[in-house]
């Protein structure tokens, strides 16, 4: 489920849309904030038209009439509108800042809940660095979008209204000159927007693409070393590079185009304002103040004509943005839960698929119609090749994904009519592939139940066989593991998912490959360990080596999707035909059935240390 990058232009109405939608999320809690930070706009904007009013008593009154007692009285009144105006400009900055901030981490926070609650399918299908990095620039779009729009109306807008009105009352002549360069304005912006609109978004989708893979590299960084991928890499990430400084130059030199085009026409207009009002002054012998109040108007009006006139630009980006969040948002989770879905109840723990049909594409089936049971408080193991199904079938008793058709069962409830949330604290896992978070070590095993005291933390390493390990690092159980568990080596992590699992306390553990990342001792101290954790629960083990599971109460064998074979270890191996003694054989051959001699040793050893005895 990819987020598609759609190519259509932005028309007005969407801008106003979106707004409209953000202010109706939000415009509650900051309603306050945004009448507050548009009074002092609208309080800055009247100080600078008053700015310009006043100079045609400037020049009149003291320097043409040489009134000196007004000299004060207009010093003053000119001395207050830049204090109101530095005041008013400091107000709305640090207001629009604050909100902006909260905007931010709002969107943040809803984003990672929204993310948390899509389905596995939807983050298997988009890469995780990409859609952090896109979704780094995105954020912000939404502060931008509504302080753009604010500061355009209430700011801008207002101030070039005034200064307007004080243009028309000083020199109506006049002002046809300067409103002039209206129409060709307008012309050049809406043209510079449209071949901004694609180019915005291109630039956001190859900058996470870049950032995204320079923390993908940092991440497998002993991979790279191990492959001898640095030079590789370098020209992957330096294609991306000089794709990105080209569009960012290409959006700079779109963007900057405005500027020449308004200067020219500005300085056209103020040209022609000046001749035509020299022109009269000197042969008609009008006073000069009003002419000079003109200018001054005139002249503060093109700054918010230029931001004005920038708006669509700085919209369009921000909108671009805008829309790449809401994408994201009004995704629907494809595994919801079913109107007044009731919580799952565990009594016993029996584990039933039904004639089970799933594929992860119509094109690729997976499974076809597997049914067993796995008995409560028994474990039940599932083996067969690679391919075959095994870890597909613990996802779907999970609900990572739905079932084509076919039921799971749970106690004889369907799991597919109770909440995905009952299900899962319902169930300990156990992956092959052991994730560590950012934290302690005591803070990941505490995942698996956060109201854990330390005592449950520690006894539950001591079954995983990880306490032993924890206490020789620098700080114990409150050494950092760093980024994925990178401090820690692969047995350790797996240790510590293991204990995570175990402090759980769930009524079922499912375990995938469990001790795949272990040698022959540590997997045999761990299976120790597990036989006793697994007391009175219902295990589902998924295995490779046939060794680790010779003593599950059934042994499940999948080949090609679909159940082959059901019974005992011995039962299976009774039957020299059957695609488990098969197995067996072949993994004999390969010196990978030794884990029963190295658990008898590990158990010989242990016995003699508790004796004092010598280790042979």
């Amino acid at each position: 489920m990819k987020i598609k990058a759609e190519k259509k232009r932005a028309e007005p109405g969407e801008v106003i849309a979106v707004i409209r939608r953000i202010l109706a999320e939000n415009g509650r809690e900051y309603i306050g904030s945004y009448v507050a930070a548009a009074l002092c706009l609208i309080a800055a904007a009247a100080t600078t038209g008053f700015s310009a009013w006043i100079m045609r008593d400037v020049i009149d009154q003291i320097f043409y009439q040489r009134r000196a007692d007004l000299i004060v009285l207009i010093s003053l009144l000119v001395f207050g509108a830049f204090v109101v105006r530095g005041l008013a400009g400091y107000g709305q900055a640090v207001i629009l800042s604050k909100v902006g901030n909260n905007l931010v981490a709002r969107y943040q926070q809803r984003l990672f809940d929204h993310l948390m609650r899509l389905g596995v399918d939807f983050h298997t299908s988009n890469r995780s660095a990409q859609l952090a990095a896109q979704i780094n620039q995105n954020v912000g779009g939404i502060r931008d979008l509504l302080g753009t729009t604010l500061k355009a109306v209430a700011g801008d807008m207002v101030t070039l209204v005034a200064l307007v009105v004080v243009m028309v009352i000083q020199d109506p002549v006049l002002s046809i000159f300067a409103f002039l360069i209206g129409p060709p304005l307008i012309f050049a912006v809406n043209k510079l927007t449209r071949r901004l609109r694609r180019i915005s978004r291109e630039t956001i989708e190859v900058n996470s693409r870049l950032i995204g893979a320079m923390q993908e590299a940092t991440q497998g960084i002993a991979v790279v070393k191990a492959f001898t991928m640095e030079d590789q890499l370098s020209r992957r990430i330096a294609k991306l590079i000089s794709d990105t400084e080209w569009r960012s130059n290409k959006i700079a030199r779109i963007s900057e185009r405005l500027t020449p085009i308004s200067e020219m026409l500005a300085g056209l207009a103020v040209a022609g304002v000046i001749a035509y009002a020299g022109y009269r002054a000197a042969y008609h012998q009008q006073p000069p103040g009003a002419v000079f109040s003109f200018i001054s108007a005139l002249l503060l009006a093109y700054d918010p004509v230029r931001r004005l006139a920038r708006v669509q630009i700085g919209l369009e980006r921000a909108l671009v943005n805008a829309r790449m969040i809401y994408e994201i948002l009004d995704l629907k989770p494809r595994q919801g839960d079913a109107p007044g879905a009731p919580q799952l109840r565990v009594p016993k723990g029996e584990v039933r698929f039904n004639d089970v049909h799933f594929g992860y594409s119509e094109e690729l089936p997976v499974l076809h119609g597997v049914s067993f049971v796995a008995e409560a408080g028994k474990t039940t193991a599932i083996v067969g090749a690679s391919g075959a199904g095994k870890s597909t079938l613990t996802a779907l008793l999970e609900r990572f994904y739905d079932l084509e058709s076919g039921s799971i069962e749970v106690d004889g409830q369907d799991i597919a009519t109770v909440t995905k949330k009952s299900l899962r604290e319902k169930i300990a896992f156990v992956s092959q592939q052991p994730y560590l978070f950012e934290g302690t070590i005591a803070d990941n095993i505490r995942y698996g139940r956060e109201d854990a005291t330390e005592a449950e933390v520690r006894a539950a390493a001591e079954l995983a066989a990880a306490d032993e390990f924890i206490r020789e690092q620098p700080q114990g159980y409150d050494t950092p593991v760093g980024e994925n568990g990178a401090t820690l080596s692969g047995g350790q992590r797996q240790r510590v998912s293991i204990a995570r699992a175990i402090l759980r306390q769930a009524p079922i553990l499912l375990l995938d490959e469990a001790t795949s990342a272990l040698d022959t001792e540590s997997e045999a101290r761990i299976q120790d360990a597990l036989a006793t954790a697994m007391k009175g629960r219902t295990v589902i083990v998924i295995a490779h080596r046939l060794s680790t599971v010779v003593h599950a109460d059934k042994i499940v064998v999948l080949e090609s999707g679909r159940v082959v074979e059901e019974g005992t270890h011995e039962e299976l191996l009774s039957d020299p035909h059957g695609v488990y003694a098969r197995f067996h054989r072949v993994q004999s051959a390969k010196g990978l059935g030794l884990v029963d001699d190295t658990r008898k040793k590990v158990s010989v050893r242990r016995s003699q240390r508790a004796t004092g005895g010598a280790v042979a």
